[in-house]
């Protein structure tokens, strides 16, 4: 589904300061670019991470060219610099899981999803992310990691509320589960040497962890809703306000590609190679996420709630400032 963005008076926001690994893809392929060969040049940050294949292979694809769109994917360590970065109007879209989207909204940076990102599969033990467990261990399931420390790569984000969620649905006690910060790449060896007994991870690192022996005790996203979706891609209102037929043209084409991503699996694993470095057979074994052109506004809702019962934004949520 195509949205109209209406036109937006944005407040001037502070100058903020982004620091990320450089990266770039420019758009290609033969499109219906337009008549007068003009495309509208345009930046994307993003994250090196198997959840935004469907971008990639849509600038492969020439679906961004088709909209008249010169795409550049710039690579960044997470959230926490795209979004300073879409607000400054250094990239005009950025991807963010949806946690630090509301976190960020909340803190009253003038920000709008305009595609989905990526869902859980919706199936418990077989999602592109996991909570896990040495082999052997006296966890079991959910309601056994409460008193235990568990890894997450960011605290106060997406991965401790829908474990505390999970547990708490067990019949665990949420509160008393131990969060620890850590990397997604040094998981698999931390738990294989239990520096900590369980941990959050997604792939292809849970793969890895799999292979070497980990178990699966709960599928947070897939078990915090089987319709999830996780992140999304978003731009700020300033940008809409002033370009609202760019940002309309970025969705056409995201949705495009979305749905490309996943009607063709194989063509979507095969793009992961252009920006990552996934062992061969790690790559054909993990589980990829769902892919949709749908933009759920449940999901927004959903976690705004866990967020606000677990304390990690300073005001409510108002999720309608984030939808368009």
């Amino acid at each position: 589904m195509r949205r109209t963005f209406p036109l937006a008076v944005v407040a001037s926001a502070a100058a903020l300061v982004l620091t990320a690994c450089g990266g770039t893809a420019d758009a290609g392929g033969e499109g219906d670019a337009p008549a007068d060969g003009e495309l509208t040049p345009v930046t994307v940050g993003v994250i090196p991470i198997v959840d935004v294949a469907p971008i990639y292979l849509g600038v492969q694809e020439g679906f961004f060219e088709e909209q008249g769109l010169d795409v550049t994917l710039e690579l960044a360590q997470g959230g926490a610099a795209i979004v300073p970065a879409v607000v400054s109007g250094e990239y005009q879209f950025g991807f963010s899981n949806v946690t630090s989207l509301l976190a960020a909204s909340s803190q009253g940076l003038p920000l709008k999803a305009v595609a989905a990102g990526n869902f859980t599969t919706g199936t418990p033990g077989e999602d592109f992310g996991a909570v896990v467990v040495p082999e052997g261990s006296d966890i079991k399931d959910a309601a056994d990691l409460a008193g235990h420390t568990v890894a997450v790569n960011t605290l106060n984000n997406i991965g401790d509320t829908t474990i505390r969620k999970v547990v708490g649905d067990a019949g665990g006690e949420a509160g008393d589960v131990e969060f620890v910060e850590m990397g997604f790449p040094d998981m698999p060896a931390a738990l294989a040497s239990e520096q900590v007994d369980a941990a959050w991870v997604v792939e292809p690192h849970l793969t890895t962890a799999l292979q070497q022996g980990a178990e699966v005790v709960a599928s947070n996203f897939a078990e915090t809703d089987p319709d999830l979706m996780i992140a999304a891609y978003f731009t700020s209102e300033q940008t809409i306000a002033e370009d609202p037929e760019t940002v309309e043209a970025f969705t056409a084409a995201m949705e495009e590609s979305l749905t490309y991503a996943e009607e063709n699996p194989d063509e979507t694993r095969a793009v992961l190679d252009t920006y990552t470095e996934i062992d061969p057979e790690v790559k054909e074994a993990m589980v990829m996420p769902r892919f949709s052109a749908e933009l759920t506004d449940a999901s927004f809702q959903l976690l705004a709630d866990l967020g606000e019962e677990d304390g990690l934004f300073d005001e409510p949520v108002d999720v309608s400032k984030l939808l368009p």
